[in-house]
């Protein structure tokens, strides 16, 4: 039995490749492989020392599942990413509804919400910390209020709401502006069919805006809950971790242990587990989103 020869590429087929390989061979470099080095180095212990390191099997992964600091710092990143991501999808789309009916100073306005998107976090991170610490401003106006000052970010229960709200501050001008242009893309004609069948303005943001704004609204979910998963700037320069490990997120941990303590292999196979939990999440959501059109 004479087997079938594949046919020969065609010429368009060869171009095409052949504009592609720099973006393959960049992207191979730069996160495939390290991507699969990574998968390595969780099964692997040791440093980057003349000693080297070791094959160590399901080790770290057993010893991330029994460790109690790593579920203390997983339910902080929870806390953190629930309380930041929703209120700042809510804030923004409401804001964007409100500025989309406005046309006075709407360009202004629009750029003063999103210049806090364009500023250092380390910069902002530091006014905050100015803001609230113990001699801060904020305890300076509760002080006028005659409300006893608080040790925001010394106290174990202040300094996670903290952190959340520079989060939310940090991301509103984006999701604002992402929720603005999708905001143009719904017909006026919509609005104004039902305007005519008597449509009030809340019915018109449910069964107009938002279905409209459905794969707007998964973008920025998205986004955000990446920008959140993979906060470090905040608990490096406002709390470092602290106070009692209250603000320990786990882009922090996995610093710490890779760059403090010169466990690679165990901070690598924290790494793998926040990857897969960040591909499972961006899975669920567009899945969801599929099934929903």
């Amino acid at each position: 039995m004479k087997l079938a020869t594949p046919a020969p590429l065609s010429r368009d087929t060869l171009l095409a490749w052949l504009f592609l390989a720099p973006a393959l061979i960049l992207l191979s470099v730069f996160v495939l492989y390290p991507i699969a080095y990574l998968g390595y180095l969780s099964f692997t212990s040791g440093s980057f020392t003349r000693a080297g390191v070791h094959w160590v099997g399901l080790k770290n992964y057993s010893r991330l599942f029994t460790d109690p600091e790593f579920w203390q710092v997983v339910g902080n990143t929870i806390y953190f990413t629930v309380a930041t991501v929703i209120p700042s999808l809510v804030i923004p789309l409401a804001l964007a509804a409100l500025l989309d009916r406005t046309v006075a100073l709407r360009a202004f306005l629009r750029t003063a919400y999103f210049i806090p998107s364009i500023t250092s976090l380390v910069a902002v991170g530091l006014g905050f910390r100015w803001l609230f610490q113990t001699d801060g401003v904020v305890n300076a106006l509760l002080a006028r209020l005659g409300i006893t000052p608080l040790a925001w970010l010394g106290d174990p229960t202040w300094a996670m709401p903290v952190l959340i709200l520079f989060s939310i501050w940090k991301q509103l001008g984006f999701n604002l502006v992402v929720f603005l242009a999708g905001l143009q893309t719904i017909p006026t004609s919509r609005y104004e069919a039902a305007a005519l069948d008597g449509a009030n303005a809340w019915q018109q943001f449910r069964y107009i805006t938002l279905p409209g704004l459905r794969p707007t609204l998964v973008f920025a979910t998205i986004t955000t809950v990446i920008f959140t998963l993979r906060s470090f700037e905040q608990p490096y320069v406002m709390t470092g971790g602290g106070p009692l490990n209250s603000t320990n997120l786990l882009v922090f941990y996995i610093y710490n242990q890779a760059f403090a303590q010169f466990d690679l292999g165990y901070a690598a196979a924290a790494t793998t587990l926040l990857l897969g939990i960040t591909l499972m999440l961006v899975y669920v959501q567009l899945r969801l989103t599929q099934e929903e059109s």
